[in-house]
């Protein structure tokens, strides 16, 4: 079997072994000593220039055939007809087919040509034609190999099957996954439309420090590193509010950041330990103002990527165009588990509740966390279509404000969908006096082992003392955005290179 042919064998299977890959590399890199030898090292060029793409050639045939053009890209399939072939070329837009023939590009480059392996990557000079069969094609006059690929693809109709492997290596996922390559296409689309929208009311985007001498604005876990110059810790960011917040203080009425935080927690579907977060920030508005610049925003950004607002995930239809759903936490956890959070107004009745309904809770919980607890276990997954859950308990809320009329609760929400968390929001305390005792309540969880609470930010609360307008803040998870769109199952699959538990070495 010759290496174009052992080029087309499943990789991916188990019936390839370690050996024949060991061989393809090896024939490989003999051809590339050859090519060294003749003084042809395809390494050493610097610059192809292209005149047109896959995807102008096909969209533009009717003014482009006959027309010369030069198109550069990969080697994906190869029909080699003796005196002829054709190639599948796939660039950045897409696929073109290839027609290299003897009488047109002379004895030696075809010699040549045949030496290469599918994966490498090659310019083309040549004109538009449609072949026999009717299929967009350019004819080649001239080939040259621009970079030599020292290990063979995966077979051409599996990609990779491994689902791990696949996350390790992107870069060869992308190459034989078009539709991997289309979903990171659709992730960028859906970032730009993010902020056309933001940009278009007026809000300004910012960027706030990655490190933090305190970690605070979630409750998560942080990543803690060390300042050599300064001999200090300090924590990736685990948020972005705190210093977003800073900026409304001075006087900005509308910000927003998109950017990487970091959570020192566990890897699973819906999470890995850095993600991209949409925080935004705006004077003189509250939870309900924000609430409908929420749905405005998912009805417009689904409308713009997709073209509609109607869509499926894993198999379920979702409506993302018609009035969300809201209802306050107490009723959707009456609805679900039958315990109406509104009549108890003990520890002692809340833990009660719990044993009665078998949910775990820890001595350390008052009512609120006892609630959240209900809401976990009985009502979260049974949220299908869009739905804002509002009022959550004072003591999983530290950053928003009371409630007035009920001071135990605060106005803040949550957007769920399909049991997954989209966006968090809050009308924002901006009472310094409340929020030092909060935070000081925090740092007293902290110290019974909590260790998602947060210290006592004295900046921040330094800030608050200068005055903070009334305001509405929000968060929202773009990674899980992305996933709703591209009906993603994995967090890992909108994330180019997830983190991933590193390899063993060769000698363990």
């Amino acid at each position: 079997m010759s290496e174009q042919q052992l080029s087309g064998v499943d990789q991916s299977t188990p019936e390839q072994t370690q050996q024949d890959l060991s061989e393809l590399a090896r024939i490989r890199r003999e051809k590339l000593d050859s090519l060294r030898a003749e003084g042809k090292n395809p390494f050493e060029i610097t610059k192809y220039e292209r005149t047109s793409c896959a995807r102008e050639i096909a969209g533009r045939f009717d003014e482009m055939e006959n027309q010369t053009v030069r198109i550069a890209g990969r080697i994906m399939t190869w029909r080699n007809m003796g005196k002829a072939s054709f190639i599948d070329l796939r660039d950045a837009s897409g696929r073109m087919q290839i027609y290299i023939r003897i009488n047109d590009v002379g004895e030696e480059a075809y010699a040549a040509f045949n030496t290469w392996d599918i994966g490498d990557i090659i310019g083309v000079e040549g004109f538009v034609f449609r072949t026999r069969k009717g299929e967009i094609s350019v004819h080649a006059k001239e080939i040259r190999l621009l970079s030599k690929a020292l290990l063979p693809l995966p077979d051409k109709w599996h990609g990779l099957k491994d689902t791990e492997l696949r996350y390790r290596q992107r870069y060869v996922d992308l190459i034989t996954s078009p539709e991997v390559k289309e979903t990171f296409v659709k992730r960028s689309q859906i970032i730009r439309e993010i902020r056309s929208f933001l940009d278009g009311r007026g809000y300004l985007e910012v960027e706030t420090p990655v490190l933090h001498a305190i970690a605070g604005g979630a409750a998560a876990k942080p990543f803690i590193t060390h300042h050599n110059a300064l001999d200090i810790d300090m924590y990736m960011r685990i948020a972005l509010e705190l210093h977003l917040k800073r900026l409304i203080v001075g006087g900005f009425d509308k910000v927003y950041e998109i950017g990487r935080v970091f959570r020192n927690e566990g890897i699973d579907t819906r999470h890995n330990p850095e993600f991209t977060l949409l925080e935004l920030y705006e004077a003189y508005t509250d939870l309900y103002g924000v609430m409908d610049l929420v749905e405005d925003l998912f009805h417009t950004v689904c409308a713009k990527v997709l073209g509609t607002g109607k869509i499926s995930y894993g198999g379920v239809e979702l409506n993302l165009d018609k009035p969300f759903e809201r209802i306050t936490m107490t009723e959707i956890v009456k609805r679900y588990s039958g315990v109406d959070f509104s009549e108890i107004t003990t520890v002692e009745q809340a833990r009660a509740a719990a044993k009665e309904h078998h949910v775990e809770i820890e001595e350390r919980f008052g009512i609120g966390k006892i609630l959240e607890a209900f809401f976990d276990e009985f009502a979260e997954k049974n949220i299908i279509q869009p739905t804002f859950v509002t009022e959550y308990p004072v003591e999983i809320s530290p950053l928003a404000k009371r409630m007035p009329e009920k001071p135990d609760y605060t106005e803040r929400f949550e957007l769920f969908i399909i049991g997954r968390e989209y966006a968090n929001a809050f009308s924002e305390l901006n009472d310094p006096i409340d929020q030092r005792g909060r935070f000081e309540e925090q740092a007293r969880q902290k110290a019974l082992g909590d260790d998602e609470a947060c210290d006592v930010d004295e900046d921040y609360l330094t800030a608050m003392e200068y005055g903070m307008p009334p305001t509405g803040g929000l968060g929202i998870g773009v990674d899980r955005f992305v996933m709703l769109l591209t009906d993603s199952a994995s967090i890992r699959d909108v994330l180019l290179f997830p983190t991933m538990r590193p390899m063993p070495s060769r000698t363990e």
